[in-house]
């Protein structure tokens, strides 16, 4: 594996170690607010509550930290991106080991509270089985991001995968337990201020993305995240994609003002849950594909389910779903 600084700036570096990443060649781990909370048995992540894996095991890493074609204004990381492509990369193997052990040395902090937080909790945490692909960057940029899930696999792993759909070609390759596509605008102009693209075609990047979705034969999610003042008022037109992509799930997300996103927009661009709430219900109204399953007051976030699951045992270990 290649040292850092054959990859990144010297500087980048710097900032992204001050934020807490552990960076690793092109790659990077970093502790999960949610993963913290859990530890201190102070709440759980959403996807603990909605699809059964356990945050504290939960390691979050992305295999491109500085690699992305979009510079999303909502994004909470520093826009900083070396482009849209890699030309020298490291193999999966060593970069699912190398964040297997940088989790660790992340979590190592929390052996001064081994008594608060209990031995099995913290030896289990040291042994993380669920990777959650994003972090930072667009994983889907490492040209080996079917092999690096699939090493994943090999260690008994619960792969979640997000992508902004810019490289649709790679989404049949893909076999992770759950994928997301990040869907946020529903018209080209709308994308264009949104997500701020640095490649050309993106916004039919995208629509060949959902439309790929549908015949996809893995767990899929619609993630939208909604920006008040952008997007919060086009619960018509995200059902129309809805129904185009046909995924199992809908995660509607309020857009949180964190980050580096501070600096590109205000406070009051961030919906509260109730208005989260209400676009989900006019989605469901709208689609009449999906229902209302479950919701994160704490993370702003509300659940749809597609219509021909209900009753069905959805989390990650039980469900029927997994591949």
């Amino acid at each position: 594996m290649r040292n850092t600084t054959h990859y990144l700036p010297k500087d980048l570096i710097a900032m992204l170690k001050k934020q807490h990443y552990a960076l690793f060649g092109h790659s990077a781990v970093k502790l999960c607010h949610w993963t913290k909370m859990s530890l201190r048995g102070k709440g759980v992540c959403y996807k603990q509550k909605f699809y059964g894996i356990n945050s504290h095991r939960c390691l979050q890493m992305t295999p491109a930290v500085a690699w992305c074609q979009q510079k999303c204004i909502f994004c909470w990381r520093p826009l900083i991106t070396i482009g849209p492509t890699m030309f020298i990369f490291d193999e999966p193997r060593e970069i699912v080991e190398k964040s297997i052990v940088m989790q660790r040395v992340l979590l190592s902090g929390f052996g001064s509270i081994k008594k608060e937080i209990g031995e099995d909790k913290l030896l289990e945490a040291n042994n993380p089985n669920q990777v959650a692909i994003s972090l930072s960057g667009e994983p889907t940029i490492y040209p080996l991001i079917d092999e690096l899930i699939e090493e994943y696999k090999k260690r008994n792993f619960t792969t979640f995968l997000v992508t902004n759909g810019m490289n649709p070609h790679l989404l049949e390759r893909v076999k992770p337990t759950q994928l997301y596509l990040s869907v946020e605008s529903t018209d080209k102009k709308t994308h264009m201020k949104i997500n701020n693209p640095i490649i050309e075609n993106s916004w039919e990047k995208l629509n060949e993305s959902i439309d790929i979705f549908k015949d996809l034969r893995i767990r899929k999610v619609i993630r939208i995240t909604a920006i008040e003042g952008y997007n919060i008022d086009k619960a018509k037109d995200f059902a129309k994609i809805v129904d185009r992509a046909n995924p199992e799930f809908v995660e509607v997300k309020a857009y949180m003002h964190v980050g580096y996103s501070r600096e590109r927009l205000k406070e009051h661009n961030m919906p509260s849950f109730e208005k989260i709430k209400s676009l989900a219900e006019e989605i469901v109204k709208y689609s009449e594909n999906y229902f209302l399953a479950d919701y994160s007051k704490d993370s702003r976030v509300v659940l749809l389910v597609r219509k021909d699951l209900k009753g069905k045992d959805l989390t990650i270990n039980n469900s029927r779903l997994v591949v």
